[in-house]
């Protein structure tokens, strides 16, 4: 049960602050948004608020943020079609109503002649009286068919009559939402844990070493190698490590006291590779500081996205294989590990998993964020959009190879973890 609702709390966090991502900045642009989905296929829970649905579905894979203006989203009023209207005070027709035979009070009706509802909202046809009228359409008007409310779209309520500026920066806003993510939790951990100080603290001696054999002590703050300060144990390591057999004096803090120290470091060999030791070991201090809390966490998110970078370059180099990718499932037994070791590790694992969906969406791929950057760059340099219809056909075959590489990693997955 911990196993289960730490992976909910984790993967819905995530799938949720990206999503935030792009609704905040879709409404910041004035598009209508219809609907702010966690999950996919069918809906478990659905709360309508202003002009939004919130859902959460069934299948917890990801999420959505549907806009006005998407394929399948606006409906045309043909000549012919007989409907139900309701008119506000102003005689602007507020609701229109399609398949209904029960008459609602108040209710007027036409048979359509020619209509729009998108740039100039009006609707012209006959009424009762087969006498040909025209009625202004609400801005806010809804459409009822089959008992299902949906809100119109007006055009520049719509994604597609936003500036280029405005669709890249809602698009961009769920992977740097996923950066934000990481970078706070980062910021928690460290307001909370505290934050590695770093700094070069004998934490330990190993008995028989030539740091005992010299007469370092544990708790003993080395301040100088050989004359030149340093205020971090990686100087500390890097030059004794770079001193295989060749003696060094180490300037050190004892308390109130001062002492100055000579030894030579043992040479070992590591990866093919001499390296100096001298038998201590590290154990770092934890501060808790606020303003250095804020710098860790950043610190910690740009750390974390270049080794992602790195990895990915491995498997592009053919360094990984597709075996080595995880999907749910292995998302899923991962942090069943992490959450053996505590909150706090599964806080990390949380922001290491936000950097990635970060820049997994970011990738230049038909059906991701970053794929449809690409074609907003491809906007920018010809000075005019790709064609609507060649743009989705990319995006509908990427999201078939994606749910092809899906499955196959699922059932790696399985293989690995079950049998």
């Amino acid at each position: 049960m911990q196993s289960i609702i730490a992976f909910i709390v984790v993967f819905g966090s995530i799938v949720f602050f990206h999503e935030l991502g792009h609704f905040i900045f879709a409404k910041r642009s004035g598009i209508l948004v219809r609907e702010f989905a966690i999950g996919f296929g069918p809906k478990i829970l659905g709360i309508t608020k202003g002009e939004t649905l919130y859902t959460i579905r069934l299948l917890p894979l990801g999420g959505y943020v549907r806009m006005a203006g998407d394929d399948m989203d606006n409906i045309e009023l043909q000549p012919g079609y007989r409907i139900g209207m309701q008119l506000n005070d102003k005689d602007e027709i507020e609701k229109i109503v399609l398949n209904q035979n029960k008459q609602l009070p108040d209710m007027l009706f036409l048979e359509v002649e020619k209509a729009d509802l998108q740039k100039e909202l009006w609707i012209e046809g006959y009424d009762e009286d087969e006498k040909l009228v025209r009625y202004d359409v609400a801005r806010d008007a809804v459409i009822n068919e089959n008992g299902t409310e949906t809100i119109i779209a007006p055009y520049d309520r719509q994604f597609n009559s936003k500036s280029l500026g405005k669709r890249a920066m809602t698009i961009f806003a769920g992977p740097l939402f996923n950066f934000i993510l990481s970078c706070i939790i980062f910021i928690v951990i460290g307001l909370v844990q505290g934050i590695p100080t770093n700094e070069p603290v004998i934490a330990d001696v190993v008995k028989g070493s030539p740091a005992q054999a010299a007469g370092i002590a544990k708790g003993d703050v080395v301040t100088a190698i050989n004359g030149k300060a340093i205020d971090s144990w990686q100087e500390l390591s890097e030059a004794i490590q770079n001193s295989p057999k060749k003696e060094m004096t180490l300037d050190v803090q004892r308390g109130e006291e001062k002492a100055q120290i000579t030894l030579t470091p043992k040479e070992v060999v590591v990866n093919e590779q001499k390296m100096g030791q001298i038998g201590v070991q590290y154990s770092s201090p934890m501060e808790k500081n606020p303003l250095k809390a804020f710098s860790y966490g950043v610190e910690q998110t740009y750390t974390w996205t270049m080794k992602i970078f790195e990895l990915l370059g491995m498997l592009v180099t053919g360094k990984f294989t597709l075996d080595a990718l995880s999907g749910p499932v292995g998302i899923y037994k991962a942090t069943e590990e992490v959450a053996k070791y505590g909150w706090t590790n599964v806080m990390n694992w949380a922001a290491i998993l936000s950097i990635n969906l970060g820049i997994m969406n970011l990738l230049p791929l038909p059906a991701l964020d970053g794929g449809r950057l690409l074609f907003f760059g491809f906007e920018a340099i010809r000075g005019k959009p790709v064609d609507r219809q060649k743009e989705g056909m990319v995006h509908f075959v990427g999201i078939m190879l994606l749910m092809i590489l899906m499955i196959v990693v699922t059932w790696n997955d399985i293989q690995r973890f079950f049998f």
